[in-house]
C-alpha cells in the first residue's frame, strides 16, 4: 500500500469524519485524488462512507469482517505491550483473548520485527491483582465509542452508598488508575461533572445523539481524576499536623488516597486523608510516620482505633528484636 494511502487511512481512523478539503490539504493532493484514494481503500474492504454536499465529508464505518490493519514498526510493538498488561488490567476474561490476538500479530509481522514482539511475549507478564472487581469488555468498547464519537450514553450505575440509578451522560474519558477504570462524564441532569467506575456500570446503552464536547474544568481528563480522589470527602477521615516540608510529604504518598497537604511553614504542612476504610488511611499514616514526627488533630473514631491498634501491635513486635 502506497505511502499516502497508509497516511488517508491513519487520518480516517484519527477522526469521525473528514471533509475532502481537509484530507487533500493535510495529504498535499487534490480532492480529485482523495476520491481516488479513497476507491482504492474500498477496493481493499476498507467500509469508507462517503455524503455530498457542502456538509460532506469520509468516514470509515464499521464493516462485515476486519479489513488488512496497518501498523508501522513502533504501532506495532506499542500493540504487543498493550496485549500483554491487557491480562492484569481487571477486564473480565481479556486474557485469553490477549495471548491469542498476540499470537496472530506475531504470524504477520515482517521478519525484522519478529525477534523484538517474541521478546515482548516471552519476557513481559502482567499479574492480575487480587481483589480489584473485573471489568466487562463489551461495556469497555461501547464506552469508548462514544467518547470518541461524542455520542450520549445510557447506563445503569451502583453508587458508593449501593443505591442504583439509571445515568444519561455525555461521556469525555476512558482512564484506568491502580487497575480499576473510571469514565469521566459530563452529567446534564446534575449539570455538572462525575467520575463513574466502570465495573460499577451495567446495561449500557448508546443514545445516538452527538454533543458538543464540554471545556473540561482541568488541565486534563487524569488531573481531573487524581485531584478529585484528593478532594474527596470519603467516610473515615484524619487530619496531621507533619513536621516535615510539604514536597516531601507529598512525594511518601502512595495509591489512590493521596491526601491535601497545607504547608505551615518551610519544614512543616498539615495533611488531610479521606478514604472509605480506616485500613486505606494506615497505610498513608504509616507513610507519614517514616518521614518523623507528626500529631494528630482529628480523626474519626474507627480510623483512631485501627491505628493505635496496629501501632501497639508493631511495638511489642519488635520490642525485642536486636
Amino acid at each position: 500500500m502506497p505511502g499516502r494511502m497508509l497516511r488517508l487511512l491513519s487520518l480516517l481512523q484519527s477522526r469521525r469524519e473528514w471533509s475532502g478539503r481537509e484530507l487533500a490539504d493535510r495529504l498535499g493532493v487534490t480532492e480529485r485524488t482523495v476520491r481516488r484514494d479513497v476507491d482504492r481503500l474500498r477496493s481493499l474492504d476498507y467500509p469508507v462512507t462517503g455524503t455530498t454536499g457542502t456538509a460532506g465529508g469520509y468516514r470509515l464505518g464499521s464493516g462485515t469482517h476486519l479489513p488488512p490493519l496497518q501498523l508501522d514498526d513502533a504501532e506495532a510493538i506499542a500493540v504487543a505491550l498493550g496485549l500483554v498488561g491487557a491480562a492484569g488490567g481487571g477486564v473480565s476474561g481479556i486474557a485469553e483473548s490477549s495471548m491469542s490476538a498476540l499470537a496472530k500479530l506475531e504470524q504477520v509481522l515482517p521478519a525484522r520485527l519478529r525477534p523484538q514482539l517474541a521478546a515482548v511475549s516471552s519476557s513481559a507478564e502482567a499479574i492480575p491483582r487480587p481483589g480489584v472487581p473485573q471489568v466487562d469488555p463489551g461495556a469497555l468498547a461501547v464506552l469508548a465509542r462514544c467518547c470518541r464519537n461524542h455520542e450520549i450514553v445510557a447506563f445503569d450505575y451502583q453508587g458508593r452508598q449501593r443505591a442504583a440509578s439509571r445515568r444519561r451522560v455525555e461521556p469525555h474519558q476512558l482512564l484506568t488508575l491502580a487497575w480499576r477504570w473510571y469514565l469521566l462524564a459530563f452529567d446534564p441532569d446534575r449539570d455538572d461533572w462525575r467520575i463513574f467506575r466502570v465495573d460499577r456500570i451495567a446495561a449500557v446503552t448508546p443514545v445516538l445523539h452527538r454533543f458538543t464536547p464540554r471545556v473540561l474544568p482541568a488541565a486534563d481528563a487524569a488531573s481531573y481524576l487524581v485531584e478529585s480522589f484528593v478532594s474527596a470527602q470519603y467516610r473515615h477521615t484524619v487530619r496531621l499536623t507533619v513536621e516535615a516540608p510539604a514536597s516531601v510529604v507529598t512525594s511518601a504518598f502512595e495509591g489512590v488516597v493521596r491526601g491535601i497537604v497545607e504547608p505551615t511553614g518551610p519544614s512543616s504542612c498539615v495533611v488531610r486523608f479521606s478514604a472509605d476504610t480506616p485500613a486505606m488511611l494506615l497505610t498513608q499514616v504509616a507513610a507519614i510516620a517514616s518521614l518523623g514526627g507528626f500529631v494528630v488533630d482529628e480523626a474519626t473514631p474507627e480510623t483512631a482505633a485501627l491505628i493505635a491498634r496496629v501501632g501497639d501491635r508493631l511495638k511489642q513486635a519488635f520490642s525485642g528484636a536486636t
